[in-house]
């Protein structure tokens, strides 16, 4: 397997570029360094069965990309292959004289515009969803099935645990049978003598399922118990990726989330905006200007000063501003795919001759 440094000693670097905070003009104290680059193989590993796509480290935050999977990515509009190729001078750190082969002019297409705002999108969902996580944390031990279980009485729902304790009841003396036609419904039955007769609600605590019963014939039904699985499963399911989230999450920023007291991820909401104005900017200018001139004010969204709601509102003045120029543009409908090709030809030829 080759590593960065295998691309380094073999010269097999195109192009290299510092990318994130830093190209955007958004870096702070504790910013990390970002870099993204170009790579090609070596002829025979080219040719033969063991083509790499992509090196990076652990981190990931040095990712390379074979000459061919960049040329795709840029078939695709993605931004961050697009912005790597829109790199200021002051940000590029080896610079191939083949990569001229591509000219960022010939690339400007609407749907470029299209990928920029769909990925705007992405980090306002990403940010809403942490506003979810932080506003509705899973804390202490998973629900079980019991937590959404209802006794059905007189026009009424109540909570089985909370309706057996009132009744002085014990949840496993009870059996449980299914009534035909009614999802999710069952007659409820009691043991008198508490003698075990039934294998009560649930066999087991974690269960995922009623236990159900053979009752007697003659035996009068004490009420009617509802189940409500997709409740529970949806709640199994929000507690399974809160609990990874929180394995996962990056403590500074989730105490800097926290500490701003938004509720919401505002370093995603400054990305978002960022994206937008590119966005805008590529359609007003045409050309994709990745140092922001308005440091500041997006570095104030990273603090948290605005409400989430304010900056989704400002999001749609973007998006208003975006749909009149959309309209107006004379860029290509889709990126250039012929002009693509041709110059990735044209540089393997010279690679590989």
């Amino acid at each position: 397997m080759m590593t960065i440094k295998d691309l380094h000693d073999q010269n097999l670097i195109l192009f290299k570029a510092i990318t994130g905070s830093r190209a955007y003009g958004l870096d702070t104290a504790t910013s990390d360094t970002d870099i993204k680059g170009v790579f090609y193989l070596p002829k025979n590993v080219f040719y033969g069965l063991s083509y790499i796509a992509q090196i990076n480290n652990d981190s990931h935050d040095e990712v390379y990309y074979e000459l061919g999977r960049f040329v795709e990515l840029l078939s695709k509009n993605n931004p961050g292959a697009m912005e790597l190729l829109a790199s200021a001078s002051a940000s590029i750190l080896i610079n191939h004289p083949l990569m001229a082969n591509f000219q960022f002019k010939k690339l400007l297409n609407m749907g470029l515009i299209d990928s920029f705002v769909q990925y705007a999108m992405q980090q306002v969902k990403k940010a809403k969803g942490l506003n979810k996580k932080i506003n509705n944390p899973h804390v202490g031990a998973r629900k079980s099935l019991l937590d959404f279980a209802y006794i059905m009485s007189s026009g009424k729902s109540y909570p089985v645990e909370s309706w057996l304790q009132d009744h002085k009841l014990k949840s496993h003396f009870c059996g449980l049978i299914k009534l035909n036609h009614c999802k999710n419904v069952f007659a409820l039955y009691y043991d008198k003598n508490e003698q075990g007769l039934y294998r009560g609600i649930m066999a087991k605590a974690d269960s995922h399922e009623v236990a159900l019963s053979s009752i007697a014939k003659g035996e009068e039904t004490l009420a009617l118990l509802f189940v409500n699985h997709e409740a529970y499963s949806s709640y199994c399911k929000d507690f399974k990726a809160y609990k990874e989230w929180e394995k996962k999450r990056n403590v500074i920023r989730y105490a800097g989330t926290v500490a701003h007291g938004q509720g919401y991820d505002a370093k995603n909401m400054m990305h978002t905006i960022r994206l937008m104005e590119v966005a805008r900017d590529l359609l007003l200018k045409g050309e994709l200007i990745l140092k922001r001139p308005n440091r500041e004010a997006l570095l104030e969204i990273k603090s948290g000063r605005w409400t989430y709601d304010e900056l989704c509102r400002k999001v749609e003045v973007i998006q208003c501003e975006i749909d009149e120029l959309y309209f107006e543009s004379s860029f290509p409908k889709s990126v250039d795919t012929t002009y693509l090709e041709k110059s990735l030809l044209q540089i393997r030829e010279s690679l590989y001759q």
